[in-house]
Formats: C-alpha cells, sequence, structure tokens
C-alpha cells in the first residue's frame, strides 16, 4: 500500500505532527510548498494543516484543489490549533466533492500539546493503516 504524508506548517506545530504521523507509517512527510502536486497515485494521503485567522491556509487550500480521485484512493486528515478544526471540515468539503474518500477519524492536536501528542500520532496512524 502506497502511502503520503502531506502538510502546511506556518510555525512548525503541524510539521512536528506531520512528522510523527510520517513516521508511523514508514514513509517521509512534505510540505505542499516542497511539492506543489502529488507526484503519483497513493493509496493513502495523511493530509493536514492549521487554521490561521480560523480559515485554512491559502497554500493548503491550492494543494487540495488539485488532487483528484484517480491520485488518492482515501485521505486521512489532521490538524494542529488552538481550538478549531475547521481546516479538517474544509478538507473534508473539497476532497470528498471531488470524489475522494475522507476517513471520519482524523487526529487533532492543540497547538501547546505538539510534543505531549507525537505518539499519539504514530499511533493514530499505525491504526489508520491496519
Amino acid at each position: 500500500m502506497k502511502t503520503a504524508v502531506r502538510y502546511y506548517s506556518k510555525l512548525g506545530n503541524t510539521k512536528r505532527i506531520a512528522e510523527a504521523i510520517a513516521e508511523g507509517a514508514g514513509v517521509k512527510a512534505v510540505s505542499v510548498t516542497e511539492e506543489p502536486d502529488l507526484a503519483e497515485y497513493v493509496d493513502v494521503l495523511f493530509l493536514g494543516g492549521a487554521p490561521y485567522a480560523n480559515i485554512m491556509a491559502p497554500e493548503l487550500r491550492a494543494y487540495a484543489e488539485k488532487l483528484s480521485a484517480d491520485q488518492v484512493g482515501r485521505a486521512i486528515l489532521f490538524t494542529t490549533s488552538n481550538w478549531s478544526r475547521r481546516t479538517v471540515r474544509a478538507l473534508k468539503k473539497e476532497l470528498r466533492a471531488k470524489g475522494i474518500p475522507v476517513d471520519e477519524k482524523y487526529f487533532y492536536a492543540h497547538m501547546t500539546r505538539i510534543k505531549a501528542r507525537t505518539d499519539a500520532a504514530k499511533d493514530f496512524t499505525r491504526k489508520m493503516l491496519e
């Protein structure tokens, strides 16, 4: 099964969680700014970011808008923030509208508990890939 982890992080919190998710999946986490297009088909795409000014980062939105159902078997989302899960809701809506299945379960880490949540992110990933 081909798995990928893509994220957008402005302050580094989401990057740390993405790296933990990638470790749990045995792959490398890649920023959407480093790879603006998904290079090849993946069975599972872990995709995440945080809301900035209470909206999804434009970089993450642009990445999601380019994805298609023939590139992604299913998506699993993650987010870091103070309280909002808007990024998850917005990504679900965007991806499902394209016919990409999105798991109901997603990973959330409060921005003040990133370090404490990295092991949980790895465990979440392993369970989602079983």
